[in-house]
């Protein structure tokens, strides 16, 4: 049993849950550059060589978690392990042939707004299921998660508003609500909600500025793994030093801890880069696993899934 009522099958399928999730988050940056065998054989080689031992050390019991570092819901874990990851994937594979993020824009506002709603929504789960129990530390959760996915909202908004020229987006408060999620997700248990807020509007500030000098080196990250997702939960993983609170689950902020926070967000951030290089330069030799020229003007759904739409007939 886990926590007071948790059975062994119900707790497996929440790890199960946050394994899923991970390496996906990384598929903006690999976008139609890699075939579908590629994406598979990645897929099994990088979570046994970079999420599972990465798990381990921070939540299984390893060397970090015995040096003291944490990371209540995944912000190293995941976050910081698949857009790094992703990072290197994107200077390995390289940009898409008729990459030009500039003039790429939504297809469909609708779905848009349905899937960063359905984010929204399940992140208070993600956040809050690690206290495994209805209690004060899941209310205080939930609390940190919304109060910085808000203000990371707002200030993102507002930052974006002027950069662009005073024009309002649909798209722009969503992604700045995901950069505060990504954020207050490692510090989520060890935060109260006024540090939450803080770490909002640091998350909307840093996020906004990584996602655009990335748009400056002109890499090929088509969701912005890296400047939100990644720097997002470094600058968590980090404020976990500074912000902790040891009333909320005991953890002591100070310069001990930060260090700490400071060299498992590193060490994990240089793992994940250095390990995909090799399996994707590995993958790459012995086997085919990136998609052609051809196949990218084409069309992905159509040269690898064999879907076909009314304005392609």
């Amino acid at each position: 049993m886990y926590g007071m009522h948790i059975p062994f099958i119900l707790f497996f399928l929440y790890q199960l849950m946050f394994a899923i999730i991970t390496l996906p988050l990384m598929t903006g940056a690999t976008a139609g550059r890699l075939t579908v065998g590629g994406w598979i054989k990645f897929l099994i080689v990088w979570m046994i060589l970079v999420y599972f031992p990465v798990a381990h050390w921070i939540w299984g019991g390893g060397f970090l978690q015995k040096l003291g570092f944490v990371d209540f819901a995944g912000g190293t874990v995941i976050h910081i392990s698949s857009a790094f990851s992703g990072l290197a994937a994107i200077l390995y594979l390289g940009k898409r042939i008729e990459h030009d993020k500039e003039n790429q824009k939504p297809s469909n506002m609708g779905l848009v707004g349905i899937g960063a709603g359905l984010l929204l929504f399940g992140w208070f789960g993600f956040n809050a299921g690690g206290t495994l129990g209805a209690n004060d530390k899941a209310a205080i959760i939930i609390a940190n998660t919304a109060v910085a996915a808000i203000v990371a909202m707002v200030v993102w908004t507002i930052i974006a508003y002027f950069h662009d020229g005073h024009h309002f987006s649909f798209v722009e408060p969503l992604v700045g609500a995901v950069a505060g999620l990504a954020t207050i997700t490692p510090a989520s248990g060890y935060v109260t909600p006024v540090a939450a807020m803080l770490i909002g509007l640091l998350a909307a500030i840093v996020c906004y500025i990584c996602v655009k000098l990335a748009d400056k080196f002109k890499w090929d990250d088509a969701l912005d793994v890296w400047g939100v997702h990644g720097m997002g939960g470094m600058l968590g993983t980090i404020l976990i030093g500074v912000l902790a609170d040891p009333v909320v689950n005991g953890v002591h902020a100070g310069v001990h801890q930060l260090l700490i926070q400071i060299m498992g967000a590193v060490l994990v951030a240089v793992y994940a880069m250095i390990l995909t290089w090799i399996i994707l330069f590995v993958l790459d030799k012995i086997g085919h696993i990136r998609t052609t020229a051809e196949q990218q003007r084409e069309g992905l759904d159509k040269t690898l899934l064999h879907e076909t739409y009314s304005e392609d007939e």
